[in-house]
């Protein structure tokens, strides 16, 4: 007997089954061991030895695999093919062999889809461990815990409310707190667009103003209503004929099929889905045979794959869609893993598969290899300029010859330009006077570089060669999890907690979490996955700078390091006003100056003059929020802003409203906040008001006892009607009662791989717990509920279910009624 081992349950029973018999498949549910969370895991004085610990909950799946691989006359390890499958396929031989269960005969397979032809062929082609991969595993995995837990517990003595920094997770939430200051420093510039309308052959087009009197009319030249309204004035004035007629053809190329990364960013951009949710879909995918490995960073496809999408191609639209050759692609990224292919469907013949997101994440990936294959698009963009005696006009337009690949895929954009090259354009030529039908002159204001998304992250740090893009979704996921970040309305937004670590990493760690580092560090490791370099010297080199600098920043008290925060957070804490007074200035007592303080909950901005004057400001609120003290503060109207136990509110009489963390709060907020709950209108089905409000678990809305939770204090007071039903709906749609209605889950796991039932992680009254809507099964105490994979949930599904619905209490025995108490024989008088 044959002993295989592969990660999941689904793609255990899928290979058993091209297999046959003579062959046991096992999954191991992911990774089986890890360095454990506590000191010495690492020891940099042993060459780095690591201690390895079994996760508790793997104890029955390494005891079934060891049990068979006593019996076994070989151990085939069929695990993922790249770094952390390689990894997976290492630990299991290493706890066999410490059990002395480790067949002779050892051999390690690949493939990089689940499909008969790929799994026997693979079969019949082992090969050995592949140590330099696991070497950068060990190294990576070295790496991380040696930052983690040398800087965590740094931040904890020295950063008060901080939780902990991990080596790529930090220089990503450097990006995202790098955007934000950019943004504020962004000053607005007013310009005015004249656009006029013209009409030729029953068809109006657009000519925006180019050229006044001989100057030309840049983006920001027109600043203001006077000038623009002079330029409309001329434009009116103009009789305009056609000066030129510029047409160019040109064409576009199909993008190539999906790597990792930029499936990713598509899922982002049209699907709206997180980059984890995304890799979750993925990985069932291909687990189900229907898509070929989804980590890799390949843009080329196998020549049967190739001919396989061309004749796909031809029978759905055509051989005029497809190219005389086929395409071959060769990946742009830096230290591209080639060996892989791209994403694509193992069956291009299969236009559908499955349900709900993983129909639409299966058809784009479909989508996105067919057009890989197809023809250019081939394009004709017209300029059109119109001249009078002192003006000259600009018209665009693009018209497409022949759509070629872009019949079915158009590759998704993270932000809008602000040409519009897509108008249709009359046919005209020079000389020609179409008729104008106006002139608008319209006001802009330049805007600041827009805040990251997913797509846009994720693309960023790929640029920067930071992290590898197997990881970008877990590290996304850690910096929500850790409330380093908030998502609103799919952009990244650093909480106080974020910036405070980013500002003191970049103060007393610069070295670490600089772009250029952190990315030659990735080139190392990828050095080390090469055998280019030995992964022991990679961990002494970095340790030797390292370990001298924490010591470093360790033995500075907390007093210091906040004093070093306060001088370099001084511009954005404390901006310049501009009228040659002191920004540090005390606004409550007027002489006093304002200097960050550490506090047992985070950092706060307070005055020199305590405890005479107790004025402080929230971290986050920056130099020109409105401040919070011990002392009311009058906002007009009787409104008064306080600063309680629980934070900041607002107070009209005998009526109160606390602050929400995403409002800085003036007079126009504070009449808001105090006017709730908002009545949006009677819901039209049930003839019920529908209100929304704010309440201890953030904004919601509320109908017949039933709850929706919104994601921003402003959708309490933008939501309209159509949109509070919507949002009603999918709540109920999502289960429960009452207020259990709006109780999002902690983490959406996926489909159970045999039942097909949708795993989530809950919070229940006893703490978090898992479920697939029938069965709940309580998370170890040790467990983080954010943290919980897919296989893992499938586990204590299984094992809540082999224990059988629970057995009902058997009810204690009715308690006798006691017997009236006898009276006591009246005493006889003497």
């Amino acid at each position: 007997m044959k002993l295989v081992v592969v990660e999941s349950p689904a793609k255990a029973k899928t290979i058993e089954k091209y297999l046959g018999p003579g062959h046991t498949v096992l999954a191991s549910y992911g990774h089986v061991r890890d360095l454990p969370p506590k000191d010495g895991s690492v020891d940099p004085d042993q060459d780095f030895a690591m201690e390895w610990e079994t996760y508790p909950d793997k104890a029955r799946q390494v005891k079934a695999i060891a049990d068979a691989a006593k019996d076994a006359d070989a151990l085939i390890l069929a695990t993922d093919p790249d770094r952390e499958g390689e990894a997976i396929s290492w630990h299991v031989q290493e706890l066999l062999r410490k059990r002395k269960a480790l067949p002779k005969n050892v051999q390690r397979v690949t493939f990089n889809a689940i499909t008969k032809s790929a799994v026997l062929d693979a079969m019949a082609a082992p090969r050995e461990l592949d140590t330099d991969l696991i070497d950068a595993y060990r190294a990576r995995r070295a790496l991380d815990y040696l930052v983690g837990f040398t800087l965590s517990p740094i931040l904890w003595r020295k950063l008060p409310g901080a939780k902990s920094a991990g080596r790529v997770q930090s220089v990503a939430l450097r990006l995202i707190v790098d955007r934000e200051a950019e943004i504020e420093r962004f000053t607005a510039q007013e310009y005015w667009t004249v656009t006029a309308r013209f009409e030729a052959n029953a068809q109006e087009f657009s000519a925006r103003l180019v050229e006044l009197d001989g100057t030309k009319i840049d983006k920001l030249t027109l600043g203001d209503k006077g000038s623009a309204s002079a330029a409309k004035k001329a434009v009116e004035a103009g009789q305009f004929a056609v000066a030129s007629v510029e047409t160019k053809p040109f064409t576009r190329n199909p993008p190539p099929p999906f790597t990792t990364s930029t499936l990713q960013q598509e899922a982002a951009r049209k699907l709206g889905f997180a980059a984890s949710h995304t890799m979750r879909v993925a990985q069932q995918l291909y687990e189900d045979g229907l898509i070929t490995y989804m980590r890799t960073d390949g843009v080329q496809m196998a020549g049967e794959a190739i001919s396989a999408a061309r004749k796909a191609v031809a029978d759905r639209f055509g051989a005029a869609h497809l190219p005389d050759k086929p395409r071959q692609y060769t990946s742009k990224a830096k230290n591209a893993q080639e060996a892989h292919e791209a994403i694509r469907p193992t069956d291009f013949g299969r236009l559908s598969a499955g349900s709900g997101d993983h129909a639409r994440l299966y058809e784009l990936v479909l989508n996105r290899a067919l057009a890989s294959q197809m023809a250019a698009a081939r394009l004709e963009r017209t300029v059109v300029e119109l001249a009078s005696d002192r003006a000259r006009l600009r018209a665009t337009g693009q018209v497409t010859l022949s759509p070629g690949f872009l019949a079915l895929y158009e590759e998704g954009r993270d932000e809008k330009g602000d040409e519009e090259d897509g108008a249709k354009m009359p046919h005209l030529a020079k000389g020609d006077r179409p008729g104008m039908l106006g002139v608008d002159a319209v006001q802009s204001f330049t805007q600041p570089p827009p805040r990251y998304s997913e797509a846009s992250l994720v693309k960023r740090l790929e640029e920067l060669g930071i992290g590898r893009p197997s990881t970008y979704a877990a590290t996304l996921q850690t910096l929500k999890d850790r409330e380093y970040v908030r998502l609103e309305k799919q952009r990244f937004i650093p909480e106080e907690s974020g910036r405070l670590v980013t500002a003191f990493l970049e103060r007393f760690f610069e070295k670490y979490v600089s772009y250029d580092y952190t990315a030659e560090l990735e080139d190392e490791l990828d050095d080390v996955s090469g055998g280019r370099m030995a992964w022991l010297k990679l961990l002494e080199d970095f340790w030797r700078d390292f370990k001298p600098k924490a010591g470093e920043v360790m033995e500075q008290k907390p007093s210091e390091v906040t004093a070093a925060l306060d001088e370099f957070l001084s511009p954005w804490l404390f901006p310049d006003k501009g009228d040659g007074s002191d920004p540090r200035l005390c606004p409550a007592c007027g002489t006093g100056r304002l200097a960050l303080r550490g506090g047992k909950f985070g950092a706060f901005v307070a005055c020199s003059n305590y405890p005479e004057c107790k004025f402080t400001r929230k971290f986050g609120q920056g130099g020109d929020a409105a401040a919070t003290s011990s002392e009311p503060t009058d906002l007009g109207e009787g409104i008064m802003l306080k600063s309680g136990r629980f934070g900041p509110y607002v107070e009209q009489g005998d009526k109160r409203a606390s602050i929400p963390k995403d409002v800085s709060v003036d007079l126009d907020w504070a009449k808001k906040l105090l006017s709730l709950p908002r009545e949006i209108g009677m819901h039209p089905e049930t003839g019920e008001p529908i209100s929304a409000s704010i309440g201890r678990y953030g904004p919601y809305l509320m109908h017949q006892g039933k709850y929706a939770r919104l994601s921003t204090t402003a959708e309490v007071f933008e939501t309209g009607m159509n949109a509070a039903v919507a949002k009603l709906a999918d709540a109920a749609a999502g289960g429960g009662k009452g207020r259990g209605a709006s109780r999002e889950p902690l983490a959406v796991l996926g489909a159970h791989p045999e039942s097909g039932k949708e795993l989530k992680v809950l919070e229940g009254r006893f703490g978090p717990y898992v479920s697939d809507g029938t069965i709940h099964a309580t998370l170890p105490k040790a467990a983080d509920p954010k943290a919980l994979t897919l296989d893992e949930a499938v586990v204590l599904i299984d094992a809540k279910a082999a224990k059988g619905p629970a057995k009902g209490k058997k009810k204690a025995p009715a308690k006798k009624k006691a017997a009236p108490a006898k009276k006591a024989p009246a005493k006889k008088a003497k």
